[in-house]
């Protein structure tokens, strides 16, 4: 057969990836045509296997092993994850049943044929697209390979394959990813976009060796995703007018806290898209940047190149703000920032990693910052956590008893209504679907603000602060009562501690 020109137009003839990876040779294209990339050293007989795919002349370019994993990488990472993710969506929806169609290979690598792993790759992006989880956890053990997806803030595993496959799975992820093959002693981090359908999805890929090899986690942030605003996240009708005349304000720094993945960022965000009716300069240096938001400037963290929260914020303030938001207080030249930046006339958004609302004061002290000062900015400081809401179409009601009531302190007297859940179809069994919020909020009024100044204890802050206004605990309770989410819910969330401190009565 005679050697023909490459057409633009055609697609790129490929050899197979466990193929290019074993043998050190992949084809690509060049001014003049096809370009066999190789390892120094390759076998001719892999040259003439590129030639024979190509149907053409080829060019070749030897590089060292290093340059060659590098543009494995690139050429892998490109061109065919859409298009396989569309296939899956017209194929075999079961997870199990992708699992079935792999190659018992001791390494799925060593298959003549990428297709079966990268099927069932996308297979599982697409679950837990479907499934609206937030990260996927690709775990190795001895005995197996753990898939497990995180849904409404609980992990549950959806499938278990042969230990064997752990290579496989990890490899194409990294490849994806652009992340480094031949590393695998490292942690590395990387990124990649997915669309399915109408819906983008960008997927954030995180590695981490382990004894039986590595760990994955990619965590999903939906781009097309619907943000709350703040009257859908849960708060009661007090809170909510609370919030938003705190966020109306010119000036002052309004907090929100809680541990990690409790909802602080999409506060923030719906705060921020409230602000947003474009009569306000909105700037935002966050880490990352999760969601873009139309109408607001928003400026990722950069640690390699010096680009960090504080040296963001100081850029951010000579670009003429009416309202900034910081992903997160963590150091003191940040809090400083933050700070000053209120104390000139700025609305100041931000979050502090703490376990109460009352806590953030004392973290601030913490980090240097003056009591006189924190009771000049402060205006509202709001704690958080998420629980899984009970599914409408199966949750039972039931009367709690005593134990129940005063963990949640409630009074007996008032007989209220507890419901469980049970498991159905439409939750998946699980008994719950979706997540809200609970809140507890400090209004930093006169008596508040005297007690920061004169650097009162974080019990007798939130003693003022909730004398007449409701806790994590008591929010959550309200829930309860309401029959949002269940008593085991709230209590999972919300301190042991915090418990024996509320007095029980009727709420």
């Amino acid at each position: 057969m005679e050697p023909r020109a490459h057409n633009a137009a055609e697609p790129l003839p490929r050899l197979t990836y466990s193929f290019a990876r074993q043998h050190g040779v992949l084809l690509t294209t060049g001014e003049e045509g096809y370009v066999a990339v190789h390892r120094i050293g390759a076998e001719n007989e892999a040259l003439r296997e590129a030639r024979r795919i190509a149907r053409a002349p080829i060019k070749r370019r030897a590089v060292e092993p290093a340059e060659f994993e590098r543009v494995l990488s690139n050429i892998y990472a490109q061109g065919d994850l859409s298009e396989t993710a569309a296939n899956v969506l017209d194929g075999p929806q079961d997870l199990t049943a992708l699992a079935d169609n792999l190659p018992q290979t001791s390494d799925l690598l060593d298959s003549d044929d990428d297709a079966p792993v990268i099927k069932l790759i996308n297979g599982i992006l697409q679950e837990a697209i479907r499934q609206k989880a937030s990260d996927i956890h690709i775990e190795p053990y001895q005995n197996r390979v753990s898939t497990r997806l995180r849904v409404d803030g609980a992990l549950r595993e959806v499938l278990s394959l042969a230990p064997q496959l752990s290579g496989s799975l990890v490899s194409r992820v990294k490849v994806m990813a652009r992340l480094d093959i031949a590393k695998k002693r490292v942690p590395q981090d990387g990124r990649f976009s997915l669309n399915l359908g109408e819906r983008a999805v960008d997927i954030r890929v995180s590695t981490l060796p382990s004894q039986y090899g590595e760990r994955v986690v990619m965590r999903l942030l939906e781009k097309t995703a619907q943000l709350l605003d703040l009257s859908q996240i849960g708060l009661g009708e007090d809170d909510l007018a609370l919030m938003r005349r705190a966020i109306a304000r010119p000036n002052g720094i309004v907090l929100v806290t809680g541990p990690t993945g409790s909802g602080k960022t999409t506060t923030l965000y719906g705060a921020v898209s409230e602000l947003n009716d474009g009569s306000r300069n909105i700037l935002t240096i966050e880490d990352p940047v999760e969601y873009a938001l139309d109408g607001i400037g928003q400026t990722q963290v950069n640690a390699k190149i010096g680009m960090s929260f504080a040296a963001g914020l100081r850029a951010i303030l000579r670009q003429d703000p009416d309202v900034v938001m910081v992903g997160e207080i963590r150091d003191p030249e940040t809090a400083e920032i933050a700070v000053q930046a209120a104390l000139t006339g700025h609305l100041v958004l931000s979050t502090v990693h703490t376990n109460s609302a009352a806590a953030a004061i004392a973290r601030l002290r913490d980090m240097g910052i003056e009591s006189f000062l924190l009771a000049s900015t402060a205006t509202a400081i709001a704690a958080q956590r998420l629980v899984r809401k009970l599914c409408d179409d199966c949750k039972e009601a039931y009367i709690p008893n005593a134990r129940e009531l005063s963990d949640l302190g409630l009074s007996s007297k008032s007989k209220p209504t507890f419901y469980a859940p049970k498991g159905c179809t439409a939750c998946r069994q699980t008994g719950y679907d979706g997540r809200l919020g609970i809140f507890e909020i400090i209004s930093v009024d006169d008596d508040i603000k005297r007690l920061i100044h004169d650097q009162g204890r974080e019990s007798d802050i939130s003693a003022a602060a909730f004398k007449d206004r409701p806790t994590l605990l008591q929010s959550g309770a309200n829930h309860v009562t309401g029959g949002r989410t269940s008593a085991a819910e709230v209590l999972r969330v919300c301190r042991a501690s915090e418990a024996s401190e509320v007095l029980s009565g009727d709420l």
